[in-house]
């Protein structure tokens, strides 16, 4: 089978230009090179140089495994290395990583990746993923899946309408981007799932528009969280530049007292599906 076909570099730069609904001269302005010379580039007419396409990358803020597919096109080889996160190279990375969440504990936090696959977790999440079923949870299991699936933690979101919402309106976010077709494909299967029948409790506290509680009913009561994402800021590997840590801080006394004291031990359902911290 021969290899797909590389779009020209030209219509891989318009393409991203249009996304970040910017003009070329924005962009020209920008890279500090000339309207005419963008326009040649992007018609063909001209041949972007190596340093011209990194350039204009990074004032699109083209992800890295994209940059990589601008390269090639342009014809040149690719910057960027893609290993796993299980890699010696990386050995340091992953070990920060697993500081972070596991310092993070007794409250909830985890790592996935660009598709939300799950990649590692500290032991406060497996508690809160009892009951869901095991098939969810299998490799590679998906974090938006597990929280909107009607056999994930959907039954026991309180605030189940206006959780999804959030998490759809972010991954539409995501989408619109990156126009990565995953991502684009996971959107729709998530916004098929049935919503299910709600118990009506109101929000338990305000937030003041800066951020949605994740309210979940668990044996110990109603726990309830505010999240966080952090990203690396100059990776030059793309598993790292695709890595993002979800870290869950307690929104009232009642979580913190509930999680610092401990719930219940129930054994791990990841067990087998990521590692764990």
């Amino acid at each position: 089978m021969s290899p797909p076909t590389l779009r020209p570099v030209g219509e891989q730069l318009r393409a991203w230009r249009q996304r970040r609904r910017l003009s070329q001269l924005d962009l020209a302005c920008d890279a500090e090179i000339s309207t005419r010379h963008l326009s040649f580039v992007e018609t063909g007419r001209a041949a972007p140089s190596r340093e011209m396409l990194l350039r204009l990358a990074e004032r699109l803020a083209v992800p890295l495994r994209e940059r990589n597919a601008l390269l090639l096109a342009g014809g040149f080889a690719p910057m960027f290395k893609e290993r796993g996160l299980d890699d010696p190279a990386l050995e340091v990375a992953r070990g920060v990583v697993e500081r972070v969440l596991a310092a993070h504990a007794p409250f909830p936090a985890l790592a996935v990746d660009r598709h939300w696959g799950l990649v590692l977790a500290n032991a406060a999440v497996a508690p809160l993923l009892a009951g869901v079923a095991p098939d969810l949870l299998e490799p590679p299991a998906n974090v938006l899946r597990l929280s909107l699936h009607p056999r994930g933690l959907a039954p026991r979101i309180v605030n189940f309408g206006e959780w999804r919402a959030h998490l759809l309106a972010r991954l539409h976010a995501q989408v619109v981007a990156s126009a990565d077709p995953v991502l684009a494909a996971l959107l729709r299967e998530l916004a098929d799932y049935p919503v299910p029948p709600q118990s009506g409790e109101p929000p338990r506290h305000e937030t003041g528009g800066i951020a949605v509680p994740f309210q979940l009913r668990t044996d110990g009561g109603v726990l309830s969280f505010l999240s966080t994402t952090t990203v690396f800021g100059t990776p030059v590997d793309i598993t790292l530049s695709e890595l993002a840590l979800e870290t869950f801080f307690p929104a009232d006394e009642a979580t913190a007292h509930a999680l610092g004291a401990g719930l219940r031990p129930v054994p791990d359902p990841l067990q087998g599906a990521t590692g764990t911290t």
